[in-house]
């Protein structure tokens, strides 16, 4: 045997003995009926379940798939056998991880890993895997000889917005140096095991499941997948063992490059296992062997800035000055202008204080954010788009955090970052720079003006802020789908979900909702090849069900024939698809006639018998699913919401945070379309029931109208 191909099956061999022993140990003393499952998540042991389609509910379910793991370790000279081998270790390490959880529920509270990903938080990183804001996925494991050197390469991914997991004693390496961690930063600690590497597999193999409408049990299905569609790469720091070695075969076998930083000389696989002795050439190597671009952001500050920090949480204590809207007058705006010669192009200005240096107590103030911009090819309905872009960029900055938009928002600097030499007009910089560069195709002049004087904060408000407001939301309520003339089809997911695609109107955004009709419209004029493209409403099929001759071509066009027809406002008949970035899941409640709808943050159980999780294995994946579909959250109050079925009146049941957050907007719904006053407090939550029979009983007492409606099946 050659070495390579030896130290792989030593691995895996070693790997196959301790699982076999430590299933057998745990069968004696928990019984074979003692559950065993992964924390948070709908498809069990989902290494296991992707690849062959079985259900590990029970430690009595785990010996038979021992044996398949030995199965794959054929000891044979040749790279494709010994890659397999390399699955049987990432099958072994997901047994003995999922053993863990069955000693105890929080295996990993003494240690800064957090182990197993849970499946919304999968889901939550979707969208900014789809939109390239997280552009790839890194796995860093081993032990560094030079901290400094694995530290070094962390923190280049993280300015380059991927996400990185990390396992084994690079954890304490990175957090010696300071280097910030936690899913806000996108640099994820799993565990010191190298066992722990199965969570990431995990996270990979569930994009298939989830994304991918993978088929459980189609092993060659779900290797073409994580190396087609999930852009992740290794780099091993220190020496290798057999076991490390063997898992690195599991990499490569699901299509992830594995970057070693020892001379394996001729056991080198070029494009597959590569070694590079220079840490300055490492990522640089990574992206180009998963041919992963990362877009520079065009802005220079004193601190990072890339989507990396987008998730990024600064408390009060560690804040060094804030602008809310809670004590002072707050404001951003941007508007178009028709005349080029009304703006200087990069004009940055600040009006009013700058922040003071020196300070020992927090320090709140006014701020108005004022834009204008230029172009000749700009449009009205643009200028919120552009907006609310501010949010984003804002909390792209190290140590600045942004909640909130238009005249009611939150700014927080942290007491780092300010020191650090940040001030008010970069945050002027980081705008121009930004619109600039993602919106240069419509604006041509951009001009910034940051306002911390408190009576022209309010002036601003008062003349420009609210009266614009008003009328975009003018605007945005006369938008239905009958006052437009096409439709806009979203294939920003087709990277992940490939039989997907949304159709999206004035009425109905995006299931993610991210995408409005009028962000589809930008993006169209913005890249007239890009994901959205225009849909004409001609050829209507059936009014009531929203089903156009259009609609279906267009879908079955960017499907690739995949899906041929689709409805816009049914539950029942041919529901637009979902791929797995849906916010909220809709689903048929039998028993009292309606529907449920459950949101990604409700873990908690629901009167269909299933989770989140579980109604979202059976609906993700670009398949079509009557009576279950994926939607936004703000879809839900829409007069065009599963319309075909009666539309608000067959709503149920919703999480109570649900509830409260569309209380006003569906209220206003129910009342126009319905003629009932306070509608939602006649919607159950898991406050009143979970179970299907007391959901019943309190909705007889509160009359729901579902309860009176035709049969809905």
């Amino acid at each position: 045997m050659s070495v390579l191909t030896d130290l792989i099956y030593g691995g895996s061999n070693a790997v196959a003995g301790l699982t076999e022993g430590a299933v057998n140990d745990a069968i004696a003393k928990y019984g074979a009926d003692k559950p065993v499952t992964m924390p948070g998540t709908a498809y069990f042991l989902p290494t296991i379940y992707a690849a062959t389609g079985v259900k590990v509910e029970k430690l009595g379910d785990l010996p038979a798939c021992v044996g398949v793991l030995k199965s794959l370790i054929t000891n044979q000279e040749d790279l494709g056998q010994a890659l397999n081998a390399g699955l049987a270790t990432a099958v072994g390490a997901e047994i003995l991880e999922a053993l863990k959880y069955v000693e105890s529920a929080d295996p990993y509270a003494d240690e800064p890993g957090i182990g197993f990903v849970p499946d919304p938080i999968i889901r939550s990183l979707g969208v900014p895997l789809v939109t390239g804001d997280i552009p790839g996925v890194a796995v860093v494991l081993g032990e560094a000889e030079n901290p400094d050197d694995v530290a070094a390469v962390v923190r280049d991914y993280q300015d380059k917005g991927l996400l990185t997991f990390l396992v084994g004693n690079v954890i304490d390496q990175i957090l010696e140096k300071n280097v910030k961690v936690g899913l806000e930063y996108r640099v994820i600690p799993l565990g010191h095991a190298v066992t722990a590497v199965i969570h990431v597999v995990t996270v990979a193999v569930r994009a298939a499941l989830i994304f991918g409408g993978l088929t459980p049990g189609d092993l060659p299905g779900l290797l073409a997948y994580t190396k087609d569609r999930v852009p992740a790469f290794v780099n091993t720091f220190g020496a290798l063992d057999s076991v490390v070695v063997s898992a690195g075969a599991g990499a490569i076998a699901l299509g992830f490059p594995v970057i070693v930083d020892i001379d394996l000389g001729e056991n080198q696989v070029p494009g597959a296992l590569v070694s590079v002795l220079d840490h300055s050439e490492t990522v640089k190597t990574s992206l180009e062997l998963r041919n992963i671009k990362v877009k520079a952001k065009a802005v220079s500050l004193p601190v990072g800035f890339a989507s990396a920090f987008e998730g990024e949480i600064i408390r009060r204590p560690n804040t060094y000055v804030e602008f809310d809207s809670d004590h002072n007058p707050t404001c951003e705006l941007l508007t178009m202008v028709d005349n080029p010669d009304e703006i200087e192009d990069h004009k940055i200005e600040l009006i009013g204080p700058e922040v003071p240096e020196g300070l020992t107590e927090l320090l709140r103030l006014p701020l108005a954010t004022r834009v204008k911009v230029y172009g000749a090819k700009m449009q009205k309905d643009f200028e919120s788009v552009i907006e609310r872009r501010i949010h984003t960029w804002f909390n792209y900055i190290e140590g600045v955090m942004h909640t909130g938009q238009r005249n009611l928002f939150r700014i927080r600097i942290s007491k780092d970052t300010f020191n650090a030499g940040f001030r008010l007009r970069d945050l002027g910089e980081v705008l121009y720079s930004m619109i600039m560069d993602e919106f240069g195709n419509v604006v041509d002049k951009c001009q910034v003006a940051l306002i911390t004087d408190k009576a022209l904060v309010e002036k601003m408000l008062e003349e420009e802020g609210m009266p614009t407001y008003r009328f975009r939301d003018n605007r945005l309520s006369s938008l239905s789908d009958e006052s437009v003339d096409q439709f806009y089809t979203c294939i920003l997911c087709q990277s992940f979900a490939p039989a997907h695609c949304c159709v999206v109107t004035p009425e109905r955004l995006g299931l993610c909702g991210a995408v409005s009709w009028l962000d589809a419209k930008a993006t169209y004029e913005l890249n007239a090849t890009g994901p959205s493209q225009p849909i004409p409403k001609e050829g209507l099929l059936d009014e009531r069900l929203g089903r156009y001759e259009a609609v279906n071509q267009a879908v079955g066009m960017a499907t690739h024939g995949a899906v041929e027809n689709v409805t816009l406002y049914s539950l029942i008949e041919d529901p637009m698809t979902s791929c797995g970035c849906f916010e909220c899941i809709c689903g048929i409640e039998p028993f009292s006639n309606g529907v449920v709808i459950v949101n990604r943050e409700y873990s908690g159980m629901t009167p269909t018998g299933m989770t989140f999780g579980e109604l979202a294995s059976m609906t993700g994946g670009g398949v079509q699913t009557p009576g279950f579909m994926g939607h936004g959250r703000h879809f839900i109050a829409s007069k065009k919401f599963i319309s075909a079925e009666g539309g608000t009146a067959r709503i149920v049941w919703m999480p109570k945070e649900l509830k409260e957050d569309l209380r006003t907007r569906l209220n206003k719904t129910a009342k126009e379309t319905l003629g009932i006053d306070d509608f939602v407090d006649m919607i159950g939550d898991e406050t009143i029931a979970t179970d299907p029979e007391a959901l019943l009983e309190f909705l007889t007492e509160k009359g729901h109208p579902a309860l009176s409606m035709d049969p809905i099946m």
